[in-house]
């Protein structure tokens, strides 16, 4: 997916949010927004948002010198979501179609993204999510590279959302390979966060080798572009995966909700909506 003029405003609105949580020395704070004015006049618009955003989150890091500082914030949404862990898990088990309640609560789960600048209500969203209906949904797909599939290469998104994709994989009775962020950067979930959601009870887990937010294959790891090339069925989360991979041939299904007007023109869905797109053979 390519960057569109409007993402311009988004970017500078995360970096000046970032900058903010990352030092409260405002002289570092407008620094970061004139140089971050100096790289975007010279990037092209056919880049992906991650791999803008991977040079934005960069240059938080070496300007504030801070290279988490969405880390509180990372735990406390773990720590919020773990609370509501059993009421997802009764949730899902009392559905009549368990895998797709599980897709349903996995979708849920990515309204805790703090890169979106939005609050989270997550009681409010896990009570809607078993009964709001998809704008896409390509869930046959989905079903059926499952049963066919030997194991499934699933890449996570963002911490505390991370619980949410727990309760899917539960779900998966497929062995689970679930890759995270190489370092931290904005919310994404990194090792640290996946064990702390419990993930490494259900699934392995991998490091993408990137600290984009977002996996741009380019910027991962050898070992883990040999994980999604060879991969039977790939699961990736959010909005930044979307946008990395959705040019993929590769057996992608995406699950998101569609939070900004970028992302819903190229899917072609109102913003809010659930989606579950598959791409690929």
């Amino acid at each position: 997916m390519k960057t569109s003029l409007d993402c311009i405003p988004c970017f500078f609105s995360q970096v000046l949010r970032a900058a903010r949580m990352a030092t409260d020395d405002e002289r570092l704070v407008y620094q970061l927004l004139i140089e971050t004015g100096a790289m975007l006049k010279d990037i092209s618009l056919d880049s992906t948002p991650p791999e803008i955003g991977h040079l934005i989150y960069g240059k938080v890091r070496e300007v504030t010198g801070n290279s988490d500082p969405f880390h509180e914030i990372k735990q406390k949404s773990t720590q919020e979501a773990l609370a509501q862990y059993d009421i997802l898990v009764d949730t899902v088990g009392r559905a009549e179609d368990r895998l797709m309640a599980g897709i349903r609560v996995a979708i849920a789960g990515n309204v805790i993204d703090f890169g979106a600048g939005r609050s989270v209500d997550m009681a409010r969203e896990i009570r809607e999510c078993m009964g709001r209906k998809f704008a896409l949904c390509d869930y046959d797909v989905f079903r059926d590279r499952l049963e066919a599939s030997r194991a499934v290469l699933y890449v996570g998104d963002n911490a505390g959302e991370t619980v949410f994709d727990r309760v899917l994989i539960e779900q998966l009775g497929k062995p689970v390979v679930f890759a995270v962020r190489e370092a931290p950067v904005i919310n994404d979930a990194t090792y640290e966060d996946a064990v702390a959601a419990g993930l490494d009870e259900v699934a392995t887990v991998v490091s993408s080798g990137t600290t984009a937010p977002g996996a741009i294959l380019s910027t991962c790891s050898e070992e883990f572009r040999d994980l999604f090339a060879g991969a039977d069925m790939i699961i990736a989360k959010g909005q930044g995966n979307y946008e990395a991979l959705s040019g993929s041939s590769a057996p992608v299904c995406f699950l998101l909700k569609a939070k900004c007007d970028c992302l819903a023109r190229h899917l072609g869905v109102p913003v809010g909506s659930y989606v579950l797109k598959a791409i690929g053979k």
